[in-house]
């Protein structure tokens, strides 16, 4: 969607300055550490626990520790961000990140780790719901073809980091991974502040939000149920596999391999849905999420074939594809008049609440009876995409 009406004439004619790159460089920068985050930690789990010698309880919460912080963190991240000054904000966001990867890269107990990985999550919670903002405002007059290229970049990292780690730094201390994160958040706080005229759009001004307004918008909140169902299911495959795989003695560089086979699907999924998510298709797309993400538990944990294993995560990736696409639109569309920010910060919580309980839940149960859990958690996600399509139709 363009922010305003512009021209081709007016976009040649107008340079981009050295301010508005540094904006835009600084939050994508900070962009790949928090997508780094999220790809190779899951990866890294078995090294964690084996140097610290964690049972499964506590290597939830190395996972979960981070989740809880960033559902917390994205709150405070854009009330703060339209309270302040929003690059100060995310330098903030992004300075917490990183002293939080540095603390767990450092950590000699198990406590350090969590609080580490607690302050890294704090801090990712921050910066992460302020990145669409600051590149939309550096580039108004290209905000889509600017949207394009961060969510490009994100997705590739996504599905190339893990291979890159495995093959060539797997072998390495896993502290490694947590240094990388580290000095690439450093990078983007220099890139930021590098330029003193670096953009810092200013507050909006209008008159104090209701947010009583949210709890009135129901469809809003479907589709918050929506999120919590298929990113649970999702966030535990990602926390679940890993540990399964190192257990039957499958090589790092193999296990990452996996993973990032799931996200390049991701990748080419969201690239072909892109054109297809509008009314027509939007309810097709939603119910087929779920049923894919059970049957890529039921193909994982009743077969430890090779191929059935990689066939897992295409069906997780197609299905991350189909949940995301369709959910943040519904948001913004659902959102109350003014309050796109905070709604699109709840759709991040209840993603990351949805992970958080389905592993905490599930993280000592058999394979069996978390994939069958996992299928009943899927049902009620296909309700509210049965529901949400119901009424887009009749909007129609």
């Amino acid at each position: 969607m363009e922010l305003r009406p512009h021209t081709p004439e007016i976009e040649r004619a107008r340079p981009v300055s050295l301010a508005a790159r540094t904006a835009i460089t600084g939050p994508i920068a900070a962009n790949i550490a928090f997508v780094m985050e999220l790809t190779l930690v899951p990866l890294l789990l078995p090294a964690i626990r084996m140097h610290f010698g964690l049972a499964i309880s506590d290597l939830v919460w190395v996972f979960n520790a981070y989740g809880i912080a960033v559902a917390v963190g994205v709150l405070f991240g854009g009330w703060f961000g339209d309270a302040y000054s929003i690059r100060k904000v995310f330098a903030c966001g992004v300075a917490f990140f990183a002293a939080g990867a540095l603390l767990v890269a450092a950590a000699g107990s198990f406590e350090t780790l969590i609080l580490g990985r607690a302050l890294q999550g704090l801090g990712g919670g921050i910066f992460s719901p302020l990145i669409p903002v600051l590149l939309t405002r550096a580039a108004p007059l290209k905000p889509g073809r600017m949207l394009i290229v961060w969510g490009s970049i994100a997705g590739y990292v996504a599905a190339f980091a893990p291979l890159f780690y495995g093959s060539l730094l797997g072998d390495f201390s896993w502290n490694l991974a947590f240094v990388l994160n580290a000095v690439i958040a450093g990078i983007a706080l220099v890139i930021l502040f590098g330029s003193p005229d670096a953009v810092d759009p200013a507050r909006p001004a209008g008159a104090p939000q209701n947010y009583m307004l949210l709890f009135r918008e129901s469809e809003l909140w479907i589709t918050f149920l929506y999120v919590f169902c298929t990113y649970g299911a999702i966030t535990y495959y990602l926390f679940r596999l890993p540990v399964w795989l190192s257990g039957n003695d499958v090589r790092t560089a193999s296990v990452g391999m996996v993973l990032s086979i799931m996200w390049l699907t991701f990748c080419g999924s969201s690239t072909l849905l892109r054109n297809l998510v509008d009314k027509p298709h939007i309810r097709t797309i939603m119910l087929a999420a779920p049923f894919l993400i059970s049957a890529a538990f039921l193909f994982l944990f009743y077969n430890d074939s090779t191929v059935l294993v990689i066939l897992s995560a295409i069906l997780v990736g197609v299905g991350l594809a189909c949940s995301n696409a369709p959910s943040t639109q519904l948001i913004l569309k659902f959102a109350p008049p003014g309050m796109s920010a905070v709604s699109t910060s709840l759709d991040i919580t209840f993603a990351r609440l949805g992970g958080i309980m389905t592993i905490a839940l599930l993280a000592e149960t058999e394979f069996v009876t978390a994939a069958f859990w996992i299928c009943l958690l899927c049902i009620p996600g296909a309700l509210c995409a049965l529901r949400l399509g119901r009424k887009i139709t009749v909007s129609m």
